[in-house]
């Protein structure tokens, strides 16, 4: 059950390494540099595919050849990259139908990146080839732990290609022309579709009037499956070329947090392990990057993953792009650690010195040397790292509570047509996360299709959307004990985005013991209210106007014509139970709830910690981990509820003790 993520004896320790960018006497000085800082791991190759096929016919490993020989006789380990995430320039000019074509139906030329057509069976030939010969040539290499698939999957096409490879998922999804106007309900506005030639892409040409505006929400949706599985044919054809010489080798590719245009929960079946790449934007929480890190440790039913890039400090990218300040990148490394990571990696090693990622920090700055404080900071890090050794590795995180989160929902909610374009399916997850951030309780953020059994609370907010066999399991969940949350807008419709008649929340409905009647958009600063045991707390974005079928009601609104209808309920079902939460509240709210229910069935947090102070834990068979991170900005102080011995420094802790934690400090604790 607890084992590593991939050959390497402790957390890997580096990350993105592009010598091709720089002269080769840069090289040895690097080789010293990494050594100074302990890195231990570099990710190759990402972006060569120009320099290693400069034609056609050509190919030219050479310099492939010395960095690879390089750093193996360095001692470093390898995630080899088969830089297939941008196309060499040669391939546009003699094979233009590669290029993709944007949402607003504009075609592009060479540029950027991601600018390959996934359905282009000319980019998929070039690709797998290029995989295949890699993999064939580097096979007997003994540092390669892991193959890394192209780099940061992303983008749209809307070409004719894509058109046409859409019309055929379309046959073979739905099998009949009246089946696919029978779940597009194109009988709205004369849709109707006779051959399965007439269905075009749904974008400004057609279908849409804004990105997220969509006439016919099924086709949209559809369209945002198909085009996650078409990118997700490319990985596999990869995947597998690599595969055929290094069965036993790892393969992965880097996602990039709630990346909305791909399903992560589909593409993470056919992934050895998960990856991804950490850029918080700069107002994020705690709790917020923490979620993010619970995501990619779902994926996987709770097994470790790896932190595959970070920055040292400063990115390039947002609106504004401040420094890390000392002790922040420490602090958010072992915060992934905390939640699963096993390795702290980082994009770049050395900065670039042109090109947008220029002021994109890096291990090694424009300086070139190792007197900075990025780099000294890196430095202090590899050397608590290697004092760690192997002794987290493959541990996980334990968890009793449960927040669904689904790709499906997520489209169906923002592409919807009403009540209000304020609605965000990540925010509301975000809230419900937060409030068990709170407490320090663990959360696995779980799939629809995951076992529901194994939690006692499982929280659903906004599930707009419930497929085929969904409230089965939910029905089951309550009916065995579990107690089950959900919110507005939930049981509206089926996995076509076709409403479930008879009253909301659909199929929903006896599990809640309530109907909802009406929904009451409100305007942006406009607020109702409530009151529960004793405090006042907001209402705000929607409030369902609702009934209770047998529902216990909590609380009650307070103002406007629905004043006295119900907001909040329990309703008793079999040994469980389930709450309605019928609108948008505040933090205090969500926190007084979550911690209530948790308290109901006996699950408390990893341990009792001031304000800015996170608390989690890693297990194995006989181990137990635990991770104090200080978030707040000042000096706290931590009561040790057990006896333990400190990761890092050696020093033994009795139950009882002070443990003082600096500002962005971190503490690893080993149960004793």
């Amino acid at each position: 059950m607890y084992e590593k993520v991939w050959n390497h004896n402790k957390m890997a320790y580096g990350g993105d390494y592009n010598p091709e960018q720089w002269d080769e006497s840069v090289w040895a000085e690097d080789m010293r540099l990494f050594k100074l800082a302990h890195i231990d791991t570099v990710t190759l190759n990402v972006f060569s595919w120009a320099s290693l096929q400069p034609s056609e016919d050509v190919y030219d490993f050479s310099k492939l050849d010395k960095i690879m020989n390089m750093v193996r006789e360095n001692g470093l380990k390898v995630v080899l990259a088969t830089s297939t995430a941008h196309h060499p320039a040669w391939m546009v000019k003699k094979y233009p139908e590669i290029l993709r074509t944007e949402f607003n139906g504009m075609r592009r030329k060479f540029g950027g990146r991601h600018n390959s057509c996934p359905n282009s069976e000319v980019y998929r030939k070039f690709a797998v080839r290029l995989a295949d010969k890699l993999a064939d040539r580097y096979k007997d290499y003994d540092n390669i732990i892991a193959w890394h698939i192209s780099n940061e999957y992303g983008g749209e096409c809307y070409c004719d290609l894509c058109e046409k490879a859409f019309q055929g998922w379309l046959k073979d999804k739905y099998q009949t022309i009246d089946e696919l106007n029978r779940v597009w309900n194109t009988s709205f506005w004369g849709h109707t579709f006779y051959e399965w030639d007439e269905v075009v892409a749904p974008n400004m040409l057609s279908e849409h009037f804004g990105y997220e505006q969509s006439m016919f929400q099924g086709i949209s949706i559809d369209y945002k499956r198909f085009y996650s599985d078409s990118m997700l044919d490319c990985y596999r054809i990869e995947y597998d070329a690599v595969k055929k010489h290094t069965p036993d080798i790892p393969v992965t590719t880097n996602f990039m947090e709630f990346y909305k245009i791909l399903d992560y929960q589909k593409w993470s079946e056919y992934m050895d392990f998960i990856s991804w790449d950490s850029y918080p934007s700069v107002d994020a929480s705690a709790g917020k990057m923490a979620l993010n890190h619970e995501l990619m440790r779902g994926l996987k039913q709770g097994k470790p993953f790896i932190l595959m890039e970070q920055t040292p400090s400063v990115t390039n990218w947002q609106p504004y792009n401040e420094l890390k300040r000392p002790g922040v990148m420490r602090l958010w490394s072992y915060q992934a650690v905390a939640h699963g990571s096993d390795s702290v990696m980082f994009f770049q090693m050395r900065r670039s010195i042109g090109a947008c990622e220029k002021y994109h920090s890096a291990v090694i700055d424009h300086a070139g040397h190792e007197n900075t404080r990025v780099f000294r900071e890196i430095a202090a890090l590899g050397a608590e790292l290697d004092i760690i050794g192997d002794k987290t590795l493959g541990t996980r995180e334990k968890a009793e509570c449960a927040i669904i989160f689904d790709w499906d929902n997520w489209w169906g909610i923002e592409y919807s047509a009403g009540p209000s374009r304020l609605m965000r399916y990540r925010d509301e997850v975000e809230r419900y996360y937060e409030a068990f951030f709170a407490h320090n309780i663990p959360v696995d953020i779980i799939s629809v299709k995951d076992d529901f059994s194994k939690y006692k609370v499982i929280c659903a907010p906004i599930l707009y959307m419930v497929k085929e066999g969904v409230d089965e399991k939910i029905r089951s969940f309550v009916n065995g004990g579990g107690k089950f949350v959900t919110t507005f807008f939930s049981g509206y419709v089926d996995e076509h985005d076709l409403v479930t008649i008879g009253g909301y929340p659909g199929k929903l409905r006896d599990i809640m013991g309530i109907w909802v009647e009406e929904i009451d958009a409100l305007p942006e600063g406009k607020k109702n209210s409530f009151v529960w045991e004793g405090t006042t707390y907001n209402s705000e974005l929607l409030c369902d106007l609702l009934h209770s079928e047998g529902a216990e009601v909590l609380a009650t609104y307070e103002e406007d014509f629905y004043a006295g209808m119900p907001v909040l309920t329990k309703n008793s079902f079999g040994k469980g139970h389930a709450y309605y939460v019928a609108t948008r509240s505040d933090a205090a709210f969500y926190k007084k709830l979550v911690g209530d229910i948790c308290e109901d069935v006996g699950i408390t947090g990893v341990m009792n910690t001031p304000d800015g102070v996170e608390a989690t834990a890693r297990y194995n068979e006989d181990k137990k981990f635990v991770f104090l991170l200080n978030h707040a900005g000042e000096t706290r102080e931590v009561t040790a509820d057990d006896n333990y011995v400190d990761l890092i420094n050696g020093h033994k802790i009795t139950v009882g003790e002070k443990i003082i934690l600096e500002k962005t400090d971190v503490k690893i604790l080993e149960k004793a």
